[in-house]
């Protein structure tokens, strides 16, 4: 077993400093990417800090990024993989949806209007991920209906929400959503 994922890594990043962990004997290969690449850090920034037109202009942006430069990125990545370890099992993990909106009204923070958009551009996110997957032969891994009542908003979150004292952890899954959220899905189609 070898892990180099980090926090942060764009498709840039896997190709110049992660792919080298493969061989030909590598059988299995998870992978959740993009995010990253689509200005997910600073999109939130811009939902937490400004005003939602501002979210909604930032999440806009993301989602235009996703739908028209994303797909190569992912693809070369994917291929670049497929290349290094032409015998593995490619499992790409997507993202969950960050808020449950029907408890929206009761949650502090964000407008349920910037909730929606944040959902919205995860579901778009997801598309490409899918699509990439097929269209490489690898296996997507939907993660959303594992989370679903356990986003932001629900008493038993397995996200964290924004924590200004550790940044880097806002927005990512807990060790529960790790556990409990991606780890069962994960497990299910690696086969």
């Amino acid at each position: 077993f070898v892990s180099v994922a980090c926090a942060g890594a764009t498709t840039a990043d896997v190709l110049s400093r992660q792919v080298s962990a493969l061989s030909a004997r590598t059988k299995l290969v998870s992978i959740t990417i993009g995010g990253n690449d689509a200005g997910f850090s600073s999109v939130m920034e811009t939902c937490v800090l400004a005003p939602t037109s501002f979210c909604l202009s930032a999440v806009s942006a993301a989602e235009t990024f996703v739908a028209g430069q994303l797909p190569a990125g992912l693809d070369k990545t994917l291929q670049t993989i497929r290349a290094d370890a032409p015998a593995a099992k490619v499992v790409v993990l997507g993202y969950p949806e960050l808020y449950d909106l029907s408890k929206s009204g009761t949650c502090i923070g964000l407008s349920t209007r910037a909730r929606t958009a944040l959902n919205q551009g995860a579901d778009k996110l997801d598309s490409a991920l899918h699509a990439a997957a097929a269209a490489n032969g690898d296996t997507f891994a939907d993660v959303r209906g594992q989370f679903a009542h356990h986003e932001i908003c629900d008493s038993g979150s397995w996200l964290h929400s924004v924590d200004i004292f550790a940044i880097s952890s806002s927005y990512h899954s807990t060790a529960a959503g790790q556990d409990l959220g991606y780890l069962p899905v994960f497990t299910g189609v690696a086969g």
